[in-house]
Order: structure tokens, then C-alpha cells, then sequence
């Protein structure tokens, strides 16, 4: 568990200095990648990525709004690799089922989840039973067969890191937030509604995709949701702590 501990302590200090830059002289210059948020994409049965350019939409979003770097375009990353440690916040979004994983690819994803790793999942066709739905959950229940996906408390955290998210978001409205927890943190957040689906755009700046039922507002709520889902990765429920109350209690007055 030590090592853990120093991949959330390293988290939070480079949300300090992302918020708090020293100032080098050098401001126009790009981060590094050690100081991007890079998501790791999990593999998928078939090769078609159906949310890369929802990926990027959000990633914009989330360096637009807020002092965070990020790297627009998903890294494919196998889950038996050492490799898989250097992208602690990873996705598993596929058009169809999700790839099955062999033995050596469970016990390190179980291994990096064990030790602060984090993994959102978002299904594109929002379809609870489709196949998708059905392989990613055996495919939890196969990693943690002790632990269960659960609904997350409509008063969790994950829902006022950065901004004060509304529960239900996504292009459709078909669940709640479900997760997995591992002792006490959110360590796999799964989202049903397909939230990457209702940020997509094409290259020439349209939508990709309708939302329903609620229309053009349901964009918004994902932007948030899913940089709120980012926020907690990097330093879980430090937006918790009795500091923040007054502040938090104001804004739901306006």
C-alpha cells in the first residue's frame, strides 16, 4: 500500500503546481507528459475506438476550464505491461464487448487498481445488457470477485471535486454511477449513459450524436461529470474536507 500512497501524494502535489505554477520564464512551452493527464485506453474485442473523439473533446474542455494539461488523444495500453503505471486514470469504452483478459493481464490491472490506479468506463451504445454491459461486468467480477458494482450516493464527492455535477449525465439517461470500490475509494466508476457520447464532435466542430431526453443541456452536465470523474482520480476526496463546507453550501444557495 505504500506505493499507493506516493502515487496519490505525487497526484496531489501536481494539481498544486498545476494550480500554482512557478513561473520558469518558459509558460508558453508544453508540458511534459509527466505532467499531462493521459488516459490509457483498456482493450476491446474489436479494434474501432467509437469515443476517441469524445476523448478529445473532453480533454479540451478540462485545459479550457481549468489549470490541468491533457493529452487529447487516448494511449492503448496493455493491462499485463509495466507500462500500465504510467497512466494511473484509464478508459474502457468499445463498440461491442470488451476484450477478454488472460490471467497475467487481470492480476496486474488488480495490482494497479489495488494500489490507487483508477479506471472509468463508459458504455457508447448505453444499452444496460448489451454486450458490452454484460462483458465488462463479468469482466469486474472476474478482477474483484469479492466486490460488486454499486450505485454512487447522490452526496459523493465525485459529484463536487470541481464543480457541483449533476448525478445523472450522459447522451442517454438509462442508470446511475456505479462503482467499485477498494478501501473506501471509487477505484472503477462506471457510467451506463455513455457521457464520452455526448461531448463528441467531428473535426469540423458538429456533434456527433443527440442527446435525450434532455437535450442540448445534457452536454454540459457530461463536461462536468467527466471532469469531475478526472478530479477525483488525481485526489479523491480532498473536496470533502470541512475547509471547503461554507463554500459549498453557498453556491447551492444561488
Amino acid at each position: 500500500m505504500l506505493v499507493g500512497f506516493w502515487m496519490r501524494v505525487t497526484g496531489i502535489v501536481f494539481l498544486i503546481l498545476l494550480i500554482f505554477p512557478v513561473d520558469s520564464g518558459r509558460g508558453q512551452e508544453q508540458a511534459s507528459s509527466s505532467q499531462r493527464v493521459i488516459m490509457g485506453r483498456l482493450p476491446c474485442a474489436s479494434p474501432t475506438d467509437p469515443r476517441a473523439h469524445g476523448v478529445r473533446q473532453l480533454m479540451w474542455e478540462l485545459m479550457k476550464r481549468t489549470s490541468i494539461e491533457g493529452q487529447m488523444e487516448p494511449v492503448s495500453t496493455d493491462p499485463a505491461s509495466p507500462d500500465l503505471f504510467n497512466t494511473p486514470f484509464l478508459l474502457w469504452s468499445c463498440e461491442g464487448s470488451v476484450s477478454p483478459l488472460s490471467d497475467a493481464q487481470l492480476k496486474n490491472l488488480r495490482r494497479f487498481l489495488s494500489l490507487g490506479g483508477f479506471v472509468f468506463i463508459d458504455d457508447p451504445a448505453a444499452s444496460p445488457g448489451g454486450p458490452f454491459d454484460r462483458s465488462v461486468r463479468e469482466a469486474l467480477q472476474a478482477l474483484f470477485p469479492e466486490k460488486k458494482l454499486v450505485p454512487v450516493p447522490g452526496d459523493h464527492v465525485l459529484f463536487k471535486t470541481f464543480f457541483l455535477a449533476n448525478p445523472k449525465a450522459g447522451r442517454v439517461l438509462t442508470g446511475p454511477l456505479e462503482a467499485v470500490r477498494i478501501g473506501g475509494r471509487l477505484a472503477v466508476v462506471y457510467s451506463s449513459n455513455d457521457l464520452l457520447g455526448a461531448v463528441s464532435k467531428d473535426l469540423y466542430g458538429n456533434w456527433e450524436l443527440a442527446c435525450e431526453p434532455g437535450g442540448e443541456m445534457q452536454r454540459e452536465t457530461a463536461y462536468r461529470m467527466g471532469i469531475n470523474i478526472i478530479f477525483y482520480a488525481m485526489c479523491l476526496d480532498y473536496k470533502s474536507d470541512r475547509v471547503h463546507l461554507p463554500f459549498i453550501l453557498r453556491r447551492r444557495k444561488l
